[in-house]
């Protein structure tokens, strides 16, 4: 899974990074090292992430790197943890077969917070609440995007390869997405589907407000 996001080197009198600006425990499911294969404009590189606290990183940009980045420029950063993939090989879906086509969103609203990221899947797949609370193996306030992607995966729904992060910018949403919304310490999941969101906690919604956006992931749909 790659991560998609706008970043800058900053510069530091013992060394030069680029900031994460999501939360790496929560996102990717990492804790400890990380170790990443980064790539913005030709440049492709492996490293490990440095740890700020808190589930937060930098990417440590070596001198050799440094020699063909443009000072202030900011560049679009895709980042892939590296060795992370899970096994789903006992799935009794797969893309050409998967639990069911996204045609519709249906709402699924959560009876109480921390459930957001379970409703979004149920939404998907056309599922209810618990049933997604079981494939996920999680309950209130445990759902990240790392066990929404595998429990996209497991269920055979086609998803874009990559994570977009938009951090507030204006940008033109694709037909069905999942989406990431800050809300106090935790990221708040909805769905868009044909120009509405599916909100577990609002219900349907004819206008979102894209400066509250961090990112979403594309969700192949018909």
């Amino acid at each position: 899974m790659k991560y998609e996001f706008r970043s800058k080197v900053e510069f530091h009198e013992t060394a030069n990074t680029m900031a994460v600006p999501f939360n790496v425990w929560e996102v990717c499911e990492v804790v400890g090292k990380a170790p990443v294969r980064v790539c913005f404009d030709d440049i492709c590189f492996t490293c490990n992430m440095e740890s700020k606290g808190q589930g937060y990183y930098d990417i440590p940009i070596s001198d050799d790197i440094l020699s063909s980045v443009e000072t202030g420029k900011e560049y679009t950063v895709s980042l892939q943890i590296v060795g992370n993939n899970l096994d789903i090989s006992d799935s009794p879906y797969w893309e050409a077969n998967p639990i069911r086509k996204v045609d519709h969103v249906d709402l699924v609203t959560q009876p109480w917070d921390g459930l957001c990221g379970q409703a979004a899947i149920a939404m998907i797949a056309g599922i209810t609440l618990d049933e997604a609370c079981d494939l996920m193996h999680c309950r209130e306030w445990q759902a990240n995007m790392a066990k929404m992607i595998t429990t996209l995966d497991y269920l055979g729904i086609p998803h874009s390869s990559t994570l977009v992060y938009t951090l507030g910018r204006e940008t033109e949403l694709p037909k069905c997405a999942i989406l990431m919304e800050k809300m106090g310490r935790y990221s708040h999941y909805l769905v868009t589907f044909d120009g509405k969101f599916y909100d577990p906690n609002n219900g349907i919604m004819k206008e979102f407000d894209l400066t509250k956006l961090i990112g979403y992931l594309e969700i192949g749909a018909n």
